[in-house]
């Protein structure tokens, strides 16, 4: 018979931050509020915070950079892209910041996401040219990029501005 196991002594809260970032950048409020799930004190977690960081481990310009990066190319818009950034703590210039870093043409990401998922026949119906505004939207384009995107798909390359008249408010 095999002797019992000694349970294993929990990992710092260091331990488990970096665990964390090995994984994937991380920003500093979602590192807090994981170690504090984990059962760090709060005390500790901010000062391992504060470590991490100024050792270059943990950063929230990198970390936003790379998120805006991944979803950019993931096919979301800005608006999208700025409110999860929001919903980790990252502040407005960050994030502005971070969106330029990317160096998107927002209006031709539209147009290929578009693409993707409508044919030029199905934007010539006004339901669907509807769903797919909406579409758009809930990818988080503005409006303009979206009524450009669609009045490209629907008459081709080349595409002026006069394309959509028709797209009215939607």
């Amino acid at each position: 018979m095999k002797p019992p196991r000694k349970p294993a002594a929990a990992p710092d809260p260091r331990q488990q931050a970096m665990g964390l970032l090995v994984r994937r950048e991380q920003s500093r409020s979602e590192l807090a509020r994981k170690l504090k799930v984990k059962g760090a004190e709060p005390a500790s977690v901010e000062a391992v915070l504060d470590d991490l960081q100024s050792r270059g481990f943990q950063d929230d310009d990198r970390f936003a950079q790379s998120l805006a990066r991944t979803r950019a190319a993931a096919g979301y818009g800005p608006q999208r892209i700025r409110a999860e950034l929001g919903t980790h703590a990252i502040e407005p210039g960050q994030i502005q910041a971070a969106l330029d870093a990317c160096e998107v043409d927002w209006d031709e990401r539209a147009c290929e996401v578009l693409a993707r998922r409508y044919a030029a026949r199905d934007v010539a119906d006004p339901g669907k040219r509807n769903k797919a505004l909406a579409f758009l939207l809930r990818r988080g384009f503005d409006l303009g990029s979206a009524r450009a995107a669609i009045a490209s798909l629907r008459t081709g390359p080349g595409a002026g501005s006069a394309a959509d008249e028709d797209l009215g408010s939607g």
